[in-house]
């Protein structure tokens, strides 16, 4: 089995699977609406699908996915943002009450961002300036520690980038509505799925914890 058969062979088994097995799980998610209590940031990469590694069934999260689960700060210029739309979206319709930002290993945007501040090329249209919003999670990384270079920058890098998004939440309205309210938390997470690792921020000891 080749090409876009492979895709429509998983449709059939995911028929087989939800649509026979457990006929009303979505005739109840439409009838009811979708109330998903979590909103998860992830990569776009296609070996960290949040729905995989956190084995969630239909309905549990909402996702928004781009390259480097970024999230970018609040801006109303006018434009289109669609990361700014989903979130808007979850926090004032959905009511979800954890928002939470998944970075993770050898991940290719932020990769490009620690190149191009290093001076290599980055090709595409659209990739550099995106991945630009993250540079102050390398600047960061080496403020910390100004002797990282390569995967070890990288890594830190990373994990900076977790921490970038999690300030640039605070800066929408709805968002710090919602927490001030008590009905909102942010979580940062960094997840090494080649390692079959996850590290959960904690802010009250500034450190990524390994979960266990």
């Amino acid at each position: 089995m080749s090409g876009i058969e492979t895709l429509l062979s998983g449709f059939r088994k995911f028929r087989e699977m939800y649509f026979e097995k457990a006929p009303g799980l979505y005739r109840d998610l439409l009838i009811h609406g979708q109330n998903p209590r979590f909103a998860v940031v992830a990569c776009s990469d296609s070996r960290v699908d949040p729905a995989i590694v956190l084995q969630a069934e239909p309905g549990d999260i909402f996702a928004v996915r781009n390259v480097a689960a970024l999230v970018p700060p609040y801006e109303e210029d006018g434009r289109y943002h669609g990361t700014s739309a989903a979130l808007e979206f979850a926090v004032t319709v959905l009511c979800v009450e954890q928002i939470i930002i998944i970075g993770h290993a050898h991940c290719g945007g932020v990769a490009a961002m620690v190149r191009k501040q290093e001076g290599a090329e980055v090709g595409g249209k659209f990739i550099g300036d995106w991945t630009d919003l993250l540079r102050e999670a390398r600047e960061r990384a080496l403020a910390d520690d100004p002797g990282l270079e390569g995967e070890a920058l990288l890594s830190a890098s990373e994990r900076r980038s977790v921490l970038l998004s999690l300030d640039n939440l605070t800066t929408f309205p709805f968002v710090r509505a919602a927490m001030a309210a008590g009905n909102l938390s942010l979580h940062g997470w960094y997840l090494n799925i080649f390692e079959g690792a996850l590290e959960i921020w904690n802010p009250e000891n500034e450190t990524f914890e390994r979960l266990t």
